[in-house]
């Protein structure tokens, strides 16, 4: 299957989630700049990690503004699968791809450690080939990571099964309501999600943890 990653001025993940997609479909992804108006003929879009635009005015606001990005919005509007971690995973929010919004975290500093995940929901296309239920280790590195949303929008993602991830075992790094890391829109194509799987992928990393992710979300494009 067929992926790319978009960079953006003070991203800093870009090549470690090419890394992760290569390493489990073994295709390079395409590298798509954030000045570009245009997609590759592809099957994933990756918005990575990182401080884009040096997160001024708000995490991911300006990049949501980016030129890219109405390409990235019509690739979803489409059916087809978009990811954003940590930034990524606020610049859908910006977009209003996803619902809710990141906060500063709850202890007001920057957190990179690792936690626990619970894979709440396998009801979406990237984490179908997934244990529901299943806790595993993942990284996090983010000072904005607080995921929140009115009560409506809560019961909703909640009663719609749409989210996806968990902090497990009282490893909540940033006071995310419901222990909220990540969430689908109403299709399951899209997903957001702050934990980094991309930083898991390999022994030399300390661990695989992060694989299943991966290969369950490129083999349901695959399949």
């Amino acid at each position: 299957m067929k992926s790319a990653v978009i960079t953006f001025p003070g991203s800093n993940r870009e090549r470690d989630m090419m890394y992760a997609l290569e390493l489990t479909s073994g295709i390079a992804p395409v590298s798509v700049w954030h000045a570009d108006t245009t997609l590759p003929d592809v099957d994933l879009v990756v918005l990575p990690g990182g401080f884009s635009y040096g997160d001024y005015l708000r995490s991911g606001a300006i990049a949501a503004r980016a030129p890219i990005m109405d390409a990235v919005r019509d690739f979803a509007e489409k059916g087809r699968l978009v990811l954003g971690v940590c930034n990524g995973f606020q610049m859908l929010t910006e977009t209003g791809l996803l619902p809710g919004a990141l906060m500063r975290n709850a202890g007001l500093t920057f957190v990179c450690r690792e936690v626990m995940l619970e894979t709440a929901s396998t009801a979406n296309r990237f984490t179908d080939g997934m244990a529901r239920g299943a806790v595993w280790r993942c990284p996090v590195a983010h000072h904005d990571g607080n995921y929140f949303a009115d009560t409506d929008t809560i019961q909703a993602l909640e009663d719609e099964d749409r989210v996806a991830f968990r902090y497990a075992r009282g490893t909540n790094p940033n006071g995310s309501i419901n222990d909220i890391a990540g969430i689908t829109n109403k299709r399951g194509n899209v997903l957001g999600m702050m934990p980094h799987p991309e930083n898991l992928v390999d022994p030399l990393q300390g661990g695989i943890d992060g694989r299943a992710f991966f290969e369950s979300a490129l083999g349901t494009v695959a399949a």
